[in-house]
């Protein structure tokens, strides 16, 4: 496929998933997976796992990290620009739309109720990544990746330590361990 039907290709395409999916970040990685891995074959599954990954630990918006990192790997500059894009147009005028209107919004109890609805659906969407990014780890069956993940889940589940944290020590723990693999070590 030539340069333009791909960049044309990739905004529409993020486009279409930012402008119907609610609920932050977390949402857009399963919507970026479906359409990007699954049914484009752009991207391969552990790589989309590794994106999202970066997306999530680096500063700003998880949806524009995403967008920008899958926009760099299908066209390098012209990519990203075409993926953020597409990817900051619709809530920017969604947001537009609110503020102008927001009196009205916040004193609308049929909004309220709407708000309070899509909540369930969020989080389903965020289980929904949850399990498709651990299913991604427990293919690799490495006993490295295991750890860490059950480790991270505790850590935040059970004694409420900062993600920041988890991320740092999970970042440390893949450095360490890519070092010994190259160095000869078996790492499982």
């Amino acid at each position: 496929m030539n340069k333009t039907k791909t960049l044309l290709k990739l905004f529409t395409s993020t486009l279409y998933i930012s402008a119907f999916t609610f609920g932050g970040g977390f949402v857009i990685i399963t919507f970026m997976k479906k359409k990007f891995v699954d049914e484009y074959h752009w991207i391969e599954e552990d790589e989309m796992l590794d994106l999202a990954a970066l997306a999530q630990s680096s500063p700003g918006a998880i949806a524009v990290n995403a967008a920008i990192l899958v926009g760099w790997r299908m066209g390098g500059f012209p990519g990203m620009l075409t993926a953020v894009l597409g990817t900051i147009i619709p809530p920017m005028t969604l947001l537009s739309v609110i503020s102008f209107f927001y009196a009205a919004f916040a004193a609308n109890p049929y909004i309220a109720l709407l708000l309070k609805g899509m909540q369930a659906g969020v989080a389903a969407v965020i289980l929904d990544v949850v399990c498709g990014l651990g299913k991604g780890v427990l293919k690799n069956r490495s006993i490295v990746h295991l750890i860490v993940m059950a480790a991270a889940f505790l850590a935040t589940f059970l004694w409420s330590v900062n993600v920041i944290y988890i991320i740092l020590a999970a970042a440390l723990v893949g450095i360490c361990t890519e070092l010994w693999r190259r160095k000869g070590g078996k790492v499982r």
